[in-house]
């Protein structure tokens, strides 16, 4: 019998694990009653902003199946038949809103490149000075928000770690930690309201990629209340 435990953490994304709009809009400035310079915290969004939407873009096919919102990378998986893509012409393939199974098959092949990409990393598909663009931005807005991202970061790393001796856990990998001491797992689970492409560079972008694997990003529809 399989006795082991697993510990489910469930997180959402932007204004807890990162901060984005809050920058944006002014609104994280604001709460400190003029302690900080609320134009900086604009223009380190618009950054994040923009870069979040190039490396979509240019790299995850966002401009192509942005209108294709699905809940995860795996919901397509029935219609993916395995097909090596390495000589695969994505700009080429007549992909189209996927209404038959013809289109589902290519948007499937499109989330598998995608999910790969996430395994990889960045520093696998960023040249160096993006790569160094991208750290310069991380640093300097964990500065800003007063180690906002580099606590978000510690604090998954401690939910995967269980709350445990370190030296009795085995390392993190792909958001998934089991104890070697009690045979628990613990999983952290990404919901959010925003689109699924996007939210899965900002988890590579805002390094969270080694503690959230791509199968535990999920979109979701925020249900009506009344």
């Amino acid at each position: 019998m399989n006795n082991q435990i697993t510990n489910v953490y469930i997180w959402d994304m932007d204004e807890t694990l990162i901060l984005l709009k809050s920058l944006l809009n002014g609104s994280y400035a604001e709460a400190f009653a003029g302690l900080k310079d609320a134009q900086k915290g604009v223009e380190i969004g618009k950054m994040w902003e923009k870069h979040i939407l190039q490396i979509s873009d240019d790299f995850f096919f966002y401009e192509q199946i942005e209108n294709c919102n699905k809940p995860f990378l795996e919901a397509l998986s029935k219609y993916d038949d395995g097909q090596d893509l390495s000589d695969y012409d994505f700009n080429q393939d007549g992909f189209s809103p996927p209404h038959d199974d013809l289109n589902k098959r290519k948007l499937a092949y499109r989330h598998r490149l995608i999910a790969n990409k996430y395994k990889q990393g960045l520093h696998n598909i960023l040249d160096p000075e993006m790569m160094d663009l991208w750290d310069a931005l991380y640093k300097m807005t964990d500065e800003y928000t007063d180690g906002w991202l580099s606590s978000a970061r510690a604090l998954l790393e401690q939910c995967l770690a269980g709350n445990e001796d370190p030296t009795i856990c085995n390392t993190v990998a792909g958001g998934v930690v089991r104890s070697n001491a009690t045979g628990s797992r613990h999983i952290n689970v990404l919901v959010t309201s925003g689109s699924l492409i996007p939210s899965l560079v900002k988890c590579l972008l805002f390094r969270l990629d080694n503690l959230i694997s791509h199968e535990n990003v999920n979109f979701f529809l925020p249900t009506a209340s009344y």
